[in-house]
């Protein structure tokens, strides 16, 4: 982004010259003198583990929640569903409420400590989340755990100040890639670990603990996740937050209506939302498609076969991430980069509609040409959830004001997530019972998102494009 310095009018006596141009030189330099600054590496990598801790902290319990309600709660089969489903979703619906407080305590007070902080607190809360011995005590402990995530914003934030408009793109690809390990890793340890009296009695089978709370080690080890982040947080994490110095007070930040009220901030603010609501649709959507019988509209797969398709996925998701998206965004800029992904998911969309329909004709050599391609092609699309985190950074009006902006999209995206899974899930299961548009219902409305997210990028300001030839500052 460009910075043009603006010397106040002749005559104009109320007008602070020092103070304007001391801002305005500094974000000028911070756009041109930065520009080939190196990614300090640890900090990176730090924000990057308490990515991870975040992620786990959210998907542990999805192994093993139905089970423990049954078991600890004493709830029939036949209510778990409606339970797991309200006690899963309190994470997403009390960070929703959060994120905006706690990106306006970081951009007061400073980042590292509401790291820290929030580290530290949901390491407790899930950790007591596997003590709980009723129904009330999950929702709380789940709740609790929500109410601590400001990491999320936090990391986010931190991320942008330790990176410049040559090094942010790398940078966010590391830090959704360690977010994606996290969802892993935290899937995978809160199915291996549960019950470990009864999976592992040479180790744990005397333990009276872990025999009384058959779902605690899980809950143990992945709180040390988030928990082990705060602490590396406190003693090696630097403050990014400009404070004050020489004996001059740090401005405070802008205003909520100041922020929103900026150019171009409401409009890249609806492209964050569609590109991560679309994603989570999606995210919803596949596994669903796959398990579903090929009568029916989906590919019928054991759920071998899917844990293989989730794991290749996850390979070529990384090598996006990780290989691809830095160059293509360094050269043809986030806007573009952004738009080639939407085009593509639309080809992707009708792909997945294809292999129903390959299988249905039997052509089953077909259906694994086809596969391939949507494997690929939809973890390429993912480049647009790093792509708008870069177009937010880019339309800061402030270095101030990077927390708040960012709570404020995240708490929007949290409560969008909170129900678009019950959303996709019955446009899926209403499509498929009424073999709506042959079964394929769903993925019409995807095409329609899809589209209609391609309309909005063409509304995307100038200023969060990040074209190359275009400096990166806050601010016009």
């Amino acid at each position: 982004m460009t910075v043009e310095s603006t010397a106040p009018a002749a005559g104009d006596e109320q007008t602070p010259l020092l103070s304007t141009s001391a801002s305005s030189t500094t974000l000028a330099e911070s756009a041109t003198n930065d520009e080939d600054k190196k990614l300090p590496m640890l900090q990176i990598l730090l924000l990057c583990y308490a990515s991870l801790g975040e992620g786990a902290a959210f998907v542990y319990i999805f192994p093993f929640i139905n089970q423990m309600i049954v078991e600890r709660a004493g709830i029939p089969e036949t209510d778990v569903g409606r339970w797991s489903g309200m006690i899963e979703s309190m994470y997403a619906c009390t960070q929703t409420i959060v994120m905006i407080f706690w990106g306006r305590i970081s951009d007061r007070y400073g980042r590292k400590a509401v790291l820290v902080t929030c580290g530290a607190g949901v390491c407790a809360m899930v950790t007591l989340f596997g003590t709980s011995s009723g129904l009330w005590q999950m929702v709380i402990y789940r709740a609790m755990a929500g109410i601590f995530a400001g990491s999320f914003v936090t990391t986010r934030t931190m991320l942008s100040e330790n990176s410049t408009s040559r090094t942010q793109a790398r940078a966010f690809s590391y830090f959704q890639f360690a977010g994606n390990i996290g969802l892993s890793v935290g899937s995978m340890l809160g199915g291996a670990l549960s019950k470990p009296a009864e999976q592992f009695p040479g180790l744990f089978g005397n333990s009276q603990l872990l025999i009384r709370y058959p779902y605690l080690l899980p809950c143990i080890v992945c709180g040390l996740l988030p928990g082990t982040a705060s602490i590396l947080s406190f003693f090696f994490l630097k403050e990014t937050k400009p404070f004050a110095k020489d004996g001059v007070e740090p401005e405070e930040p802008p205003s909520m209506k100041t922020i929103l009220s900026a150019p171009g901030v409401w409009i890249v603010l609806a492209i964050f939302q569609m590109g991560w609501f679309i994603g989570n649709a999606y995210t919803v959507t596949v596994p669903i498609f796959l398990y579903t019988p090929v009568e029916l509209g989906g590919v019928g797969f054991e759920p071998t076969m899917i844990s293989a398709w989730m794991v290749v996925t996850g390979l070529s998701q990384a090598a996006w991430l990780l290989i691809i998206f830095a160059p293509l965004q360094h050269r043809f800029g986030t806007g573009n980069v952004m738009r080639g992904c939407s085009w593509l998911r639309l080809f992707v969309l009708t792909g997945f509609a294809c292999l129903n329909l390959l299988l249905r004709h039997g052509n089953v050599a077909g259906f694994w040409t086809l596969a391939p391609f949507c494997i690929v092609g939809a973890t390429g699309v993912t480049m647009i959830y790093t792509g708008v985190q870069l177009a937010l950074n880019d339309i800061c009006p402030s270095p101030l004001a990077l927390g708040t902006l960012n709570g404020v999209a995240m708490s929007i995206t949290f409560g969008l997530r909170a129900v678009t899974p019950a959303a996709f899930g019955t446009i899926f299961a209403f499509g498929v019972k009424y073999q709506i548009l042959g079964g394929y219902l769903v993925w019409a409305v995807l095409l329609a998102f899809g589209a209609a997210f391609i309309v909005l990028l063409q509304y995307m300001p100038e200023k969060a494009e990040g074209r190359r030839h275009r400096a990166t500052a806050f601010g016009e």
